[in-house]
């Protein structure tokens, strides 16, 4: 691979050994235009400043190539939501797309041009709003025949457009509208799906769930848009630990999930409409991990969402 002429946003926090390894990757690639934003430390909680400190020094002491740094780095704390949210709109004021990575999110080396090649294809399409490393099944999805599909996207590394971000409602202002709330499920595809979703939206709308993802993917429905997924997974969760904000509960199947090449060239869907099939397959995947599924309190079922969202830290 030549120069990679494709803007990275890295977002990191307060975990020096996610972000080393993740940014091993990133140095591999050596892209030309790199952006990192770092959330500031919480003021509670001892130590945290110097575990900040020392994620950010990982990444800024060994830039070691031909690269254009741009950096935006708090002193406190804005939290999950605001941290994230914030950093993609900055990185959209300086740049027309670009690929977003975060520190728990290791990826294969054939993420890059995957994400490239798409964001170059589908750059005038209005119908993609995002493109995602993320296939969550545990195997190959159609990868014979083609090398990515529509499923409900992820943000285990993705990518996107300015001209979709800028679309981002952060505060889901027509949620409570019945007529949103129909939309949202007949674009979700499936009722099975519609049904798990459904309390992460009511969650994030009324400010009880501290995120930004919901609300994308809530933005990517609202716009009767689509989100597409690779048929092997490139990106591999690394941050379920204790100390992970949305991916520390032991009910982490996904933690198993390994890393695949994509084949290159990519080979094109000839049609790009949600796969159903896959989605049905997912929701299985997903029921069949957990024996307690029925019983579930709406606490497990937040954290089980981010494993799948955070991710799909998670669209």
């Amino acid at each position: 691979m030549g120069v990679f002429n494709t803007p990275l946003l890295f977002l990191i926090f307060n975990r020096p050994d996610t972000t080393k390894q993740v940014f091993d990757e990133i140095r591999k690639l050596k892209p030309k235009f790199l952006y990192l934003a770092a959330d500031g430390p919480r003021s509670n909680l001892e130590g945290e400043t110097k575990k900040c400190q020392l994620t950010q020094q990982i990444v800024l002491e060994n830039i070691d190539w031909d690269c254009q740094v741009a950096t935006l780095i708090r002193d406190e704390n804005l939290g999950c939501g605001k941290a994230v949210s914030e950093a993609i709109t900055w990185f959209f004021s300086h740049v027309e797309e670009g690929i977003i990575l975060e520190d728990d999110c290791l990826p294969d080396a054939s993420f890059f041009p995957f994400c490239s090649e798409l964001l170059e294809r589908y750059r005038s399409n209005q119908k993609v709003m995002t493109i995602s490393g993320s296939n969550l099944l545990g195997k190959p999805w159609k990868s014979e025949t083609q090398s990515y599909f529509c499923g409900h996207g992820g943000i285990w590394g993705w990518a996107t457009w300015k001209r979709a971000w800028t679309l981002y409602d952060s505060k889901m202002t027509g949620w409570s509208d019945s007529g949103c709330k129909e939309l949202i499920r007949a674009n979700i595809k499936t009722n099975e799906w519609y049904k798990f979703y459904y309390h992460m939206f009511e969650s994030s709308f009324n400010g009880s769930l501290d995120t930004w993802d919901v609300q994308w993917f809530y933005t990517i429905l609202i716009n009767n848009a689509l989100g597409i997924n690779p048929s092997v997974n490139l990106v591999k969760n690394i941050g379920f630990n204790n100390n992970a904000t949305h991916t520390s509960s032991n009910q982490n199947f996904l933690k198993k999930l390994k890393l695949t090449s994509i084949a290159l060239p990519l080979i094109h869907p000839k049609i790009l409409e949600v796969d159903t099939e896959y989605l049905k397959l997912m929701y299985k995947a997903v029921t069949s991990q957990n024996k307690t599924w029925v019983s579930l309190s709406k606490e497990r079922l937040k954290n089980l969402y981010q494993f799948l969202f955070k991710n799909l830290n998670k669209w």
